[in-house]
């Protein structure tokens, strides 16, 4: 089998973070978000894919911030992806891990497999994303994956 490539963009289209822990009682408001120094927050976010990877998902993700001010923390989440990837429709599940550090963020993204459906279910792969400066178009996401 030989692995293909797809690349899409993505941008957010709604963002809803809560604090689920505040280790310090201290923190930083950011356009309305409140973000501990150090604690625990949940995000639920929706995504709008174009291009080769085109369609819409709903992430959820857990943000571990060990230096709120500084923007470091950990990420963890799920994310589920409905539309099309290389021509192939059907929905799937991402699984993410990643660090924010000074802001930027880095990451790895996993196709859970047995979760898909339609032409994407017996979708595998993985991709890596450095996110920093978003074009109008949002980021990119190169996905190597076999079906």
């Amino acid at each position: 089998m030989t692995t293909q490539r797809s690349t899409g963009r993505f941008m957010p289209s709604s963002w809803d973070e809560t604090v689920v822990v505040d280790i310090d009682g201290t923190g930083t408001d950011k356009n309305g978000v409140y973000y501990p120094d150090r604690g625990v927050t949940r995000a639920l976010v929706e995504y709008r894919y174009t291009g080769d990877i085109d369609g819409t998902s709903t992430a959820a993700y857990v943000f571990a911030y060990r230096d709120g001010k500084a923007g470091h923390a950990r990420i963890n989440g799920y994310e589920r992806f409905e539309g099309s990837i290389g021509g192939h429709e059907g929905t799937c599940v991402f699984v993410h891990t990643g660090v924010v550090e000074d802001g930027l963020v880095s990451g790895h993204v996993e196709v859970a497999e047995g979760l898909g459906t339609g032409g994407l279910e017996d979708l595998s792969g993985s991709a890596d994303l450095v996110l920093e400066n978003p074009t109008d178009d949002g980021y990119e996401l190169t996905l190597a994956y076999d079906l």
